[in-house]
Parts: structure tokens; sequence; C-alpha cells
């Protein structure tokens, strides 16, 4: 830990630590909280345990620690909750909630990382919350936790005392924002470029959820609808063509999107050409009109209107960010 400004005016920040735990929830708001001591932030860090001792991640790599649960009196100004790939064990283990629920009586502020939101869940402090996950577990929690409001497309999300965020890497980003309410937006920026990280990252998770199959249904009739859209996003799918295709009324396909996705078969349609623009845009190097036509929007303008109303992103800045690590290439105008 970073010791240099363990005075009585920092501002502690704890981080909470498990067996399993995913390393870059914990290392990732280290590292930000860390390297705002550089820029004029006040912190002072301390890693704690259930039981005091080091404990080994998910990746296999040993954590040392700082004290036991037991062992923290004082008030935490900030509580980090980081997740891990084994959550639903995580979420069924007495000890581990009750350190979570330890620690954040002891906290002013309690923040999780990814699947950290589902250890915050169980231990009942999301009661009646609006909260965020990683996007490929939303779902999930909005079903095991229903008194939880879940935003799946949020990259964090504030209630009240507690603050959850998306998937991994976005605890950088809601460890920034931290500094920023804490430190000004000038050291969360300097910050931001230190790490080489965007102050504020363009576009919600969406962007990251690209579906492999078409969603469970009981209705065979609907499933032949299904498959026929992703099988072919640049067909004719209007609710007409469905009709005609299916032998049943427009009415009657309308009323199962309803009961059995939650969506219209409009909305449905939309997100699996998205979904298929998304893929192609991250794997190949078609020029955007090919891409709309063959997904079924047409033009590049219906393209470009899609992405930005469900994404945030324009379809350009997609492929941008997805389609290359950009190795080998220098390019540091983006840094500047």
């Amino acid at each position: 830990m970073n010791r240099k400004h363990a005075d009585s005016g920092a501002l502690l920040v704890t981080v909470f630590v498990f067996p399993g735990v995913r390393l870059l929830d914990v290392t990732g708001p280290i590292e930000v909280f860390t390297s705002a001591n550089e820029f004029g932030g006040r912190y002072r860090l301390s890693v704690v345990s259930a039981d005091g001792e080091e404990v080994r991640t998910a990746a296999g790599t040993r954590l040392g620690v700082d004290s036991a649960v037991g062992d923290v009196h004082g008030t935490s100004d900030v509580l980090v909750v980081p997740g891990g790939p084994d959550w639903e064990r995580m979420i069924k283990d007495e000890e581990l909630l009750g350190s979570v629920r330890t620690l954040d009586a002891r906290a002013r502020r309690t923040v999780s990382v990814c699947t950290g939101a589902f250890l915050l869940a169980a231990a009942g402090l999301l009661e009646g919350r609006r909260a965020a996950t990683h996007w490929r577990h939303s779902q999930r929690l909005a079903q095991l936790f229903p008194a939880v409001r879940v935003e799946h497309d949020a990259i964090f999300v504030r209630d009240g005392k507690v603050t959850t965020s998306a998937g991994v890497s976005a605890g950088i980003d809601l460890s920034l924002a931290v500094v920023e309410e804490h430190s000004g937006a000038e050291v969360a920026r300097a910050v931001a470029k230190d790490l080489v990280v965007f102050m504020q990252r363009p576009g919600g998770q969406s962007q990251f959820s690209v579906r492999a199959r078409a969603p469970h249904t009981r209705q065979e009739t609907l499933r032949r609808i299904l498959d026929a859209v992703t099988e072919d996003p640049g067909a004719d799918h209007t609710l007409a063509a469905m009709a005609r295709g299916a032998g049943i009324s427009a009415r009657h396909i309308t009323r199962s999107f309803r009961d059995e996705l939650g969506t219209t078969p409009a909305r449905y349609v939309e997100q699996v050409r998205l979904e298929a623009a998304q893929a192609m845009l991250e794997t190949g190097d078609d020029p955007m009109t090919a891409i709309a036509r063959r997904t079924g929007f047409g033009s590049p303008e219906s393209l470009r209107r899609a992405f930005v109303r469900n994404l945030q992103v324009t379809p350009g800045a997609f492929r941008a960010r997805f389609h290359t690590t950009g190795s080998g290439v220098r390019n540091t105008a983006h840094l500047r």
C-alpha cells in the first residue's frame, strides 16, 4: 500500500478481499486512488480480509492484507467490495456476507465492482436501490433480487451511500468518479491521463453485449420466428411478414413477444440487426453501406441512428474501439 498520505486528513479507502476475488476488481480502484495522491488527492488505502490472512484471487495471485474485518474500528470514507467469478457460491457464504454488512456499517460510502453487487444485494444493502453489475449477469441480479432496480446498461449507478458498477474495468470508471467528487475534475482528469483511460467512458454496457443465440421461449411458433430473424437479419421482418411466414395473426405475434420476451417484434428485430452489425464491425472491413444493407438497416444513416440511440456511439467509433488493439501502430493523438 501507498503510505505517503496516511495522515489524519487523508480519506480512508477500505478494500475488502476474499478467496476467489477477481484481481482487477481490487487493483483497478487501488491504482486510481493511489495515483490520485500524486496529483493532489489525499487517500490512504487499507486492504482487509475476514480473518486478516492473505487471500488467493481467482487468477491464483496471492494478495496480502493489512488487517482483519474485526480489527476495523474506525470509519471508512469509501468501502470497496469487489466481485469474483464464483459469485453464486459467495452469496450463500454467511460469514462473507456478515463481513460486508460489518464494513458497510462503518463506511460513509460503499461501492461495488462487477459481481460485487451480488454480495451487496445478498447482504441486504441494495433493497429498493438502483444498481448495476456486469452486463452478462444483470438479468440474473434482477431475478434473484427483485427488490433491486437493476439498470442494465449503466457503467455505474449511485443511489444514496451505495454505488455499484459494471464489469471489472468499470471499477476504474467508478473510482475516477469518486476522486472527482472528493478532489475535483482536474485531479480526476490527471489520474485518467496517467492511467491512459477515459475520464468518462463513452456509451453504456450495451456496446459490449452481443447475444450468442435467440432468447429461450416455450412457444415453437415464436421460436421459428426468432430463428428466422437471427439467421438472416437483413430479410423482411416486418410484423406483416412475420405473420405471413408463421401463419398466425399479427396481434397474436405481438402478444407472444410481449408475454414471452417482454419486448415488441420491432424492438427485437432492431436488437438482432444491431448485434449483427456490431459483429461485422468488429471482425471485418466492409463499408457502412454494405453493413447497413446486409443487416437490414438499409442505409448508413439508419445504421448510425440505431447505434447512437442504443449504444450512444456511432458505428465508426464502435469499429475504432473494438476492431483492433492497434498493435504495431503508433497513435498518440488521443492522449494529448
